[in-house]
Order: C-alpha cells, then sequence, then structure tokens
C-alpha cells in the first residue's frame, strides 16, 4: 500500500474536475482501521460533490464516494481484525475526507460496519441509498403504520432510495404505489412490488397547493423534497406519516400546520450520515437478514471508477434509475 489509486476531484475556481491520481498512505486520513476498498456506488450525493457550489463538500481536494466496502488490511481496533469484510458510509466519507473511489481507505473504527452476511458487492448496491430506503420503511413500521391501513406512496421511485423502498415495502406486506416521472419505467417498478404507477407529484405542477386534499395515502417515502412533499402530506390520512429523505425536488417546503394538526400527520426525517454506529449496525444485519432486498440485481448496474463522472452526470439530471455498484478494485 506504499502507492494506490483514487480518483480526485478538484476545484479550480467555479468548475469541479475529476482525475485518476497516485496517492501514498500518509494521504489517507487518520483512523483505526485500513480497508482496501472493492467496490462503492452512486449516490446523488456523490453527484453534488463534483457539482460548482454543491455544498457537501468542504475543502477540495477529496476523494469521492460516500459509501465504501471492502476488506480489513490494517486494524488497530480489537473489534476488526485482518481479512474481515467490512462496509462504512456516512459521517464525512466523501465530503471532509477521502472516500470510496479509492483503492484504500482509512476509518475510525466506530464508523466500520461488518458485512455478516452480506457479500461486499450486494453491500454496495444497497450502499447509502439502500441504508435510507430501509431507514425509511423502518421508521413508518415504528410509528404504527400497518400493512392493511391503505397504500403508500413511494416518490422518485426510480431512483436509489425509491426503488429500493418499493422492494422493502412490498416484501413487508404493505400496498406500494410508486410514483415516477418516467412512465417508462412502470414495469420495472411493479416488479418490484408496486401495485400500482402513477406519474409524478402533484399531478399539476402549476396548480395551487392546498392545504389538506383528500386522503389518499396511509403513509409515504419521500425521496424528493419541494412540493412533492407538500402535496404528500396534504393526503396522508389520519394518523399517518411521511419519512423524508430527499431535495432534488427543492429544499423549500411551502406547506401548511393543516395535516399535522387536523390529520395528526407525522413528518418524519431520515438522515443516515449521523446515525450512531450502534443502531447502523443493527439496521445493517437486519438489512442481511430480514430486511434484504428482494430485487437487488434486478436494480443494479455495475460501472468502473474510471467511468463514474458520465454517470454521476446522467444521476444529477435525473436519467438514471436504480443503483450503480462502483468497481473500485480493478476498476482504475
Amino acid at each position: 500500500m506504499d502507492s494506490f489509486h483514487a480518483l480526485v476531484a478538484h476545484q479550480d475556481e467555479d468548475r469541479i474536475t475529476t482525475a485518476v491520481e497516485t496517492l501514498n498512505a500518509s494521504d489517507l486520513p487518520p483512523g483505526d482501521v485500513t480497508i482496501r476498498v472493492l467496490y462503492s456506488s452512486l449516490n446523488f450525493k456523490d453527484a453534488l460533490a463534483l457539482t460548482p457550489g454543491g455544498g457537501v463538500v468542504r475543502n477540495y481536494p477529496v476523494v469521492p464516494g460516500i459509501d465504501l466496502t471492502g476488506e480489513v488490511v490494517e486494524s488497530q481496533s480489537p473489534d476488526f481484525a485482518v481479512g474481515d469484510s467490512v462496509l462504512a458510509h456516512g459521517y464525512q466519507i466523501g465530503t471532509g475526507h477521502h472516500g470510496g473511489y479509492a483503492e484504500y481507505a482509512r476509518l475510525p473504527a466506530d464508523q466500520v460496519v461488518p458485512l455478516g452476511t452480506l457479500s461486499p458487492h450486494d453491500a454496495a448496491a444497497i450502499g447509502t441509498a439502500g441504508f435510507t430506503a430501509a431507514m425509511s420503511v423502518q421508521a413508518l413500521v415504528d410509528w404504527g403504520v400497518s400493512t392493511d391501513a391503505g397504500p403508500v406512496v413511494v416518490t422518485g421511485a426510480t431512483g436509489g432510495v425509491g426503488s429500493i423502498s418499493v422492494d422493502l415495502l412490498a416484501g413487508a406486506g404493505y400496498q406500494v404505489v410508486a410514483s415516477t416521472g418516467k412512465p417508462e419505467a412502470t414495469e420495472r417498478l411493479k416488479s418490484l412490488g408496486a401495485t400500482d404507477v402513477i406519474g409524478r407529484l402533484p399531478a399539476d405542477p402549476d396548480a395551487k397547493p392546498r392545504p389538506l386534499a383528500k386522503a389518499r395515502w396511509a403513509a409515504g417515502v419521500d425521496c424528493v423534497g419541494g412540493a412533492t412533499l407538500a402535496d404528500v402530506l396534504s393526503a396522508i390520512d389520519y394518523g399517518g406519516a411521511v419519512a423524508c429523505s430527499g431535495l432534488t425536488g427543492g429544499a423549500a417546503l411551502h406547506t401548511t400546520v393543516m395535516p399535522f394538526i387536523l390529520r395528526g400527520v407525522a413528518l418524519l426525517g431520515m438522515d443516515s450520515v449521523q446515525m450512531p454506529i450502534g443502531p447502523r449496525r443493527k439496521l445493517w444485519a437486519r438489512l442481511g437478514d430480514s430486511l434484504r432486498p428482494r430485487h437487488l440485481a434486478a436494480i443494479t448496474t455495475d460501472v468502473d471508477v474510471r467511468d463514474v463522472v458520465g454517470v454521476l452526470d446522467q444521476l444529477r439530471d435525473g436519467a438514471f434509475s436504480g443503483r450503480a455498484v462502483v468497481r473500485v478494485a480493478g476498476g482504475f
């Protein structure tokens, strides 16, 4: 590990450029566990890291890649031994310090998760997006949304969080309505378990938002934000909830208190970045067991790390569906 390859992002005034570079062990941040990275993945946050003014990277240069899976090659922690299969995501990985688009990474032990029964490839396919989907589904279950309460709507359903949310909700016995602006994805979403596929919400983007609409959904998983989230909130049935994790539709939320005080609706924020390591490891253990996505291979595309920039452009523009696993080992 004297030297290794990495995809490094640099800021050049108002441009972000990337290049494959050779780094040394001394370029890695401090940490207890050094990992030979096998796979990473693509997330909207990775696209923002390569977007001028994206607001997620503190300082450039940086190796992007907010999640990674691989094998421990050095450890100063009693929790991990050389040869252990592990994963890591969130915290400042790929934003505040070097992340997964490099052949090696070094992290504090309390940011590392044992892989358990998941393969490194499947764990990367789940990644941050799938973990956020699992958080969302679990939050609705914990809120008390039963499988017979009525349909659960998933917005941005062809994205990473959305597609895995459809899969997990259907697998848990919920009636899932998938909302997407890609009608060509209808059959694929139904193959994941959606009972119905509808267009983007709101159906009329120029219509004035209503404080309360007719109740249509028992709950929702919103991966879009903005006007979409406001529309979903207005149509949640009494006592329901919306698990919210996205802002591709905008960070502003123009709504009223009516859904909250007249129908007892809850807005549940999903943050996978700072979740403490204990609950994080427990949820990953469930993702390898009872919460394992049923159709992961059907929504996953593999891409070499040297080719990620073009795919991230597609992701940023809303032209990419599902999950992309990044081959790091052998991908340069």
